[in-house]
């Protein structure tokens, strides 16, 4: 899932990365910017992704984003969710990325890609994640099988 935040009303970048995943063969539902934090929360219990990206170009990802992770990491059924978070995070330079960049993952956040590190690391989380995730267990069928509509056999000793 990829998301912009409550203060961020660019869309360019959403559609970069949707773009980005699908090439890497991920499904991605893309809930665009401007999205208030209750309705990204709700959106992660409804749609269960196998990741949340969140993006800013805006400077001020980095205060939405905090308290977003927090709310996500404290929801039973979120807490496991790998959520990671790229693009311009702050207005303060190269000192205060690094600061931020920290605090995000202290909050919960698995990764942090900076503005400036390219999509080579954030390709390589994605190979990772999708690696650690194995092949998708096959799909159940949709019409009972033979041995699942015969009668159990005889156990030895019950009449029938």
């Amino acid at each position: 899932m990829v998301t912009g935040l409550p203060s961020d009303a660019h869309t360019w970048n959403l559609v970069f990365i949707q773009l980005l995943i699908e090439d890497l063969g991920h499904h991605v539902v893309n809930l665009g910017p401007c999205i208030p934090q209750d309705e990204i929360v709700e959106s992660c219990g409804k749609f269960q992704p196998d990741l949340l990206v969140v993006s800013s170009v805006n400077g001020h990802g980095f205060h939405d984003a905090e308290e977003l992770i927090r709310t996500i990491r404290s929801r039973w059924e979120l807490a496991g969710l790998p959520a990671v978070i790229g693009g311009k995070l702050g207005v303060l330079g190269a000192e205060g990325r690094a600061g931020n960049g920290r605090r995000l993952v202290e909050a919960g956040f698995d990764a942090v890609f900076e503005e400036d590190q390219g999509l080579g690391a954030f390709e390589e989380f994605i190979a990772a994640l999708a690696a650690n995730r194995g092949p998708a267990a096959p799909a159940a069928p949709l019409v009972p099988t033979a041995s699942v509509l015969a009668p159990p056999a005889p156990l030895e000793g019950v009449a029938r």
